[in-house]
């Protein structure tokens, strides 16, 4: 291969690199809450990607009269004639503490390096709300030593009320259906012992590496930032940070196994005589480890689609473009499927083309969403078919849906209510004349079928044979020539 063919290649693949990139670029946009909100109401910040995943993002900005009070993640892929399109969002929920116009002033946000901009407003809120204050344990302050000659400072170390714990929804499950796990710490808020993270970027990689289990199909929540939000754990209050959330969906019916995992935190001990100048406190590391956790597994209940169908439990919904149809004449079926379960494993139903009817592929949507521990959401099944034969048809003949609801415990089925009426002339001769093998085929019947000897061809296959050794005479000679 020549070097200017090389070269030009490369550079016709990084223009065609360049101009899918410009051609699906990502787009990233801050969308506000309400402008009015009521007693108790949630107010909303949301940032939102699409054509691209959610790599980095800065923290939502504090506003003075709302509190956050937790976010979530959601996500939406569509396929249109074999083209993929996705979004994700982020959203921050904020709880007002007072009653009145609150002012969200003007920030910005780095969202995958590219920064973005709102212009902020203003909220009406109709209702007092009282907020208890949160305590914060990893807020931390260093004092400067300026003591000198001073005898060496004694220090002593509090006892901490904090533990790490990963929990699960559900202790057993049926093969398919999800399960919520949460790795979060948690801190009393009577805690006196000082905290701090320490490399929690790097100890939480390798922590996900251990937990996350190799035969379950996975739906995280995508935490990008770890926030505290209070919580009642057996009667007490504690401040819990969500490190890591996901849904999970077994495969098989191994049991899912979460080992038991360590977080190292700074933890200070305190000076046993605190003095206005001097290094009141010490800084020493201190480990704590979650307990180990499994979530048994069982097979579902006989039937001949145990093996393929989805667990969840879902519902259905049918859009129809006209229920008055002509024959060779198409129209549009939605095919939606809602609820809460594995959206991603939904498979489309099995439609077969019909006497009645011709049925395209159809074009596919997904939209996920994932909070309050539940992963909700639905799968858009887009047909177009062409009715061939007039007459009142059902089409629960012809789309069918099986899945296995885990609350009842038993299978169930997704049936189509739509009915259609169709005029016009049957296609039926139409199919046939398509089908037509056509007149060359036609003469078979008329065309003699006596057996012939063969062997008054033999000087045929010489002369054939000669001609092909010249030829590749020829093409030797041209080669060593040149």
């Amino acid at each position: 291969m020549r070097p200017d063919f090389s070269i030009n290649v490369l550079f016709t693949l990084l223009l065609t690199s360049l101009a899918a990139t410009f051609a699906n670029g990502q787009t990233i946009q801050i969308t506000l809450g309400p402008d009015e909100i009521g007693q108790n109401q949630g107010w909303t910040i949301t940032v939102s990607i699409q054509n691209d995943r959610l790599k980095s993002i800065d923290n939502f900005p504090d506003i003075e009269g709302f509190s956050k009070g937790g976010q979530s993640t959601s996500s939406q892929t569509s396929m249109i004639n074999g083209q993929i399109s996705s979004s994700q969002s982020i959203i921050m929920t904020y709880l007002p503490s007072r009653q009145g116009v609150i002012t969200v002033p003007p920030f910005k946000m780095k969202v995958n390096d590219q920064v973005i901009s709102s212009e902020g407003k203003k909220v009406t809120v109709g209702a007092p709300v009282t907020q208890p204050r949160q305590y914060d344990p990893f807020r931390s302050f260093f004092e400067r030593d300026n003591t000198y000659g001073a005898p060496p400072t004694e220090y002593i170390d509090i006892k901490e009320d904090a533990f790490l714990a990963l929990t699960t929804g559900k202790d057993e499950v049926y093969v398919g259906e999800g399960f919520n796990a949460l790795l979060a710490f948690y801190v009393a808020e009577d805690n006196k012992a000082p905290l701090q993270w320490h490399q929690i970027s790097k100890q939480l990689s390798e922590i996900l590496k251990k937990i996350k289990p190799a035969n379950c199909w996975e739906e995280n929540f995508s935490i990008e930032n770890i926030e505290g939000e209070r919580v009642n754990v057996s009667g007490k209050m504690y401040t819990r940070y969500k490190m890591y959330q996901a849904n999970f969906y077994p495969l098989n019916t191994e049991p899912v196994t979460f080992p038991s995992v360590p977080l190292e935190m700074l933890k200070y001990k305190l000076a046993k005589n605190p003095s206005f100048f001097g290094q009141n406190r010490q800084e020493d590391f201190k480990t704590f480890y979650s307990k180990p956790k499994t979530v048994k597994v069982k097979e579902l209940p006989p039937h001949p689609l145990s093996k393929q169908v989805a667990v969840g439990d879902y519902r259905l919904e049918e859009k129809i473009s006209s229920t008055a149809l002509e024959t060779g004449k198409s129209f549009s079926y939605d095919f939606i499927i809602y609820g809460e379960g594995n959206i991603s494993a939904i498979e489309k139903p099995a439609v077969k083309n019909t006497l009645n009817f011709d049925f395209y592929e159809p074009n596919i949507r997904q939209n996920i969403r994932r909070e309050n521990n539940r992963v909700t959401g639905s799968k858009t099944f887009s047909y177009f078919i062409i009715p061939k034969e007039p007459g009142e048809f059902k089409l629960g003949d012809d789309f069918k849906w099986v899945f296995f609801n885990p609350t009842k415990k038993a299978y169930d089925t997704l049936m189509a209510k739509a009915a259609v009426v169709v005029q016009g002339e049957s296609l039926k001769n139409e199919v046939i004349e398509s089908v037509d093998a056509g007149s060359f085929y036609d003469q078979i019947n008329f065309a003699d079928n006596t057996l012939r000897s063969v062997s008054n061809e033999g000087w045929l296959k010489i002369v054939l044979n000669i001609f092909i050794l010249v030829m590749l005479a020829g093409s030797a000679y041209l080669v060593f020539k040149k």
